[in-house]
């Protein structure tokens, strides 16, 4: 696709130092291996009361301190755990209600410049099947993906010249403009490498929803073992979502690819990422937090060497929920990485979003295959989004594909304002009600239908304030006519 000598140009001039390391002090960037373990070292046996104290404060949708999450991660009495667990679920409702955003992700190529070892897309593995869609096949792939009545997607991207920030921005443009029927995409999360401040604005200037970038591991040693490539610089990735924020994208994403290395370390290592994204502006931390699991991959034997820091179910439900604890008002993202069963498990923990009707593969939802040849890792939640919405609904959880918020202006410091405040469901449910209803007309089963319509009425009941009940039941009785796209 690329001369060798042309793809070797484009890396020489993709990481701009001077645009991370204004951030740095001193030339250190903001996470200090040592002190954090020396945080967790000085925590360990932790009194009950003084974990009780830490979930009260969490309750109150106040971020924690790092010591404080640090107890959190050395708790060992069950009961504690349980008073844990039942907390997370209670801070989720309190800031975003009982709906769930829904959402799929879409691979639009493969190439990557990278040698990572657990990743499937790594330059060395001749065993995938390489894959850039070209842009008639992506509209394809995005009426396969309305056709399932998606309404949000997270595109995602290798890092190589072929998917460059003006290929991902001609991408964005396609996505939007691509209809069928009553259906569309109105929210478009990218996923890819790092940025200069120049191509964010190129993206935030065509409608870049959240830009989600994960670090993997924090533990600077085991990242600098791990990655060879572009990737290799810890601190252009580590900044990435700073240079966003500069940039005007508003809405950003952290993550860590839990199995690399100690899962307390990673989730210490995500509140000072988020401590510091809300230092540099203005309070505006992360709009969401993933934390997937390392999982096998075509052609990439790292997983089954990998046995010393993979994550036991067990320890997954703790670091959900401590990562709902320590940061209380950011969405938090379980994906179809995991089986139907530890989904179940994990969402009462305070997950906020799921995506359901997963083809990892690039060019695979038109074609309606799995191809593992042309997936970064495998999933393991293969259920379609109308069995996850109806699974939702037997939950007493609402599938949301409200993108209202975001064409408001409900963004960034105003976002984070509401979340903080515990008013975003206030905001969100109704307009999480005329969404469901609408897939509800155009795209459910019969039998989700039915779960469906019965969840609206229960909702519709649940709305407090007069004014605000009769106008999402005149705006319901609107799409039943067939008006769409209605929010408040």
């Amino acid at each position: 696709m690329f001369q060798e000598e042309a793809v070797k140009s484009w890396i020489s001039n993709v990481i701009k130092p001077e645009q991370y390391e204004k951030y740095m002090e001193n030339g250190k960037d903001f996470i200090d291996d040592e002190e954090i373990w020396k945080k967790l070292r000085a925590n360990r046996n932790p009194e009950p009361q003084k974990i009780r104290d830490i979930i009260a404060k969490s309750l109150e949708l106040e971020r924690l301190e790092p010591n404080e999450t640090a107890a959190l991660l050395h708790v060992e009495d069950e009961q504690l755990w349980q008073e844990i667990f039942d907390a997370a679920g209670k801070i989720k409702e309190k800031v975003y209600g009982r709906r769930v955003v829904t959402f799929a992700p879409l691979y639009v190529s493969n190439y990557c410049v990278n040698d990572c070892d657990y990743c499937g897309y790594r330059v060395s593995n001749d065993k995938v099947k390489r894959k850039k869609l070209a842009f008639d096949e992506l509209k394809e792939e995005v009426k396969a993906l309305v056709e399932q009545g998606q309404k949000r997607l997270i595109m995602v991207y290798g890092e190589h010249p072929a998917s460059d920030a003006k290929f991902i921005a001609e991408t964005l443009k396609v996505t939007y403009d691509t209809k069928v029927g009553n259906g569309e995409i109105r929210r478009v999360n990218v996923n890819a490498a790092p940025m200069s401040v120049e191509e964010l604005e190129l993206l935030r200037d065509i409608g870049i929803g959240t830009y989600q970038v994960f670090q993997e591991t924090y533990h600077h040693e085991t990242y600098k073992r791990l990655h060879r490539g572009l990737k290799a610089n810890y601190q252009w990735r580590l900044y990435s979502l700073h240079r966003a924020q500069e940039a005007g994208v508003d809405d950003v994403a952290i993550g860590a690819l839990f199995g690399l290395y100690d899962w307390r370390f990673e989730v210490m290592a995500l509140l000072f990422h988020a401590i510091d994204l809300e230092k540099r502006f203005d309070g505006v931390g992360p709009h969401t937090i993933s934390f997937p699991r390392l999982e096998p991959a075509v052609g990439t034997p790292f997983y089954e060497k990998q046995k010393e820091y993979l994550v036991s179910d067990e320890d997954f439900m703790k670091l959900v929920a401590v990562i709902r604890l320590s940061v209380p008002y950011t969405g938090m993202i379980l994906t179809a990485r995991e089986p139907a069963d530890v989904r179940e498990k994990i969402l009462p923990l305070g997950v906020t979003q799921l995506d359901f009707g997963t083809n990892i593969g690039v060019g695979s939802y038109s074609k309606g295959a799995f191809n593992p040849e042309k997936q970064q890792f495998l999933i393991n939640d293969s259920r379609s989004l109308d069995e996850g919405i109806r699974w939702l609904a037997s939950k007493g959880r609402i599938a949301s594909f409200c993108t209202a918020g975001y064409r408001c202006g409900r963004t960034g410091n105003y976002f984070m304002d509401v979340a903080k405040s515990g008013k975003v469901h206030h905001l969100c449910m109704p307009n999480a009600i005329l969404t469901f209803k609408e897939y509800l007309l155009d795209f459910a089963s019969a039998e989700t239908k039915k779960v469906g319509e019965e969840l609206i009425k229960n909702e519709l009941e649940a709305i407090k304030h007069p004014e605000l009940k009769k106008t999402v039941a005149e705006y319901l009785e609107r799409i039943e006519k067939g008006e769409r796209d209605l929010y408040v």
